[in-house]
């Protein structure tokens, strides 16, 4: 079943993402602004999407990722796509050989006090 892509799209957030080479056993933490490439290893990595719960409901970050493979000779391959979120990474987890990826936080960016409240 493919997962609907989100409908609005905030570019002043930023996903937390964790990753983890196999082969070299690191664990890398990197940070994924929504509607901006970044790259780990050969993967290519853009966030549609990075939600975060209120502190005063149950937590959960959930973030809406779209993962291609870019291995040097070979043709680009779509690894995933769908939701991904950050209290149950195996729930919708990124089945690569060499790489895994998950959500840690969404970077949301506070409102702005008003001139009067400083």
């Amino acid at each position: 079943m493919a997962q609907a892509p989100p409908t609005q799209v905030d570019r002043s957030r930023t996903a937390v993402l964790r990753g983890l080479d196999k082969v070299s056993a690191r664990i890398s933490t990197f940070e994924a602004p929504v509607g901006e490439e970044v790259r780990f290893g050969s993967l290519r990595i853009l966030v549609q999407a990075c939600n975060k719960r209120p502190p005063e409901e149950t937590p959960e970050t959930t973030a809406f990722l779209e993962v291609t493979d870019m291995r040097p000779g070979q043709p680009v391959n779509k690894v995933y796509t769908g939701w991904m979120f950050a209290s149950s990474p195996a729930l919708s987890a990124l089945e690569h050989p060499v790489y895994d990826v998950w959500v840690i936080d969404c970077k949301i960016p506070a409102p702005p006090v008003p001139a009067g409240r400083r």
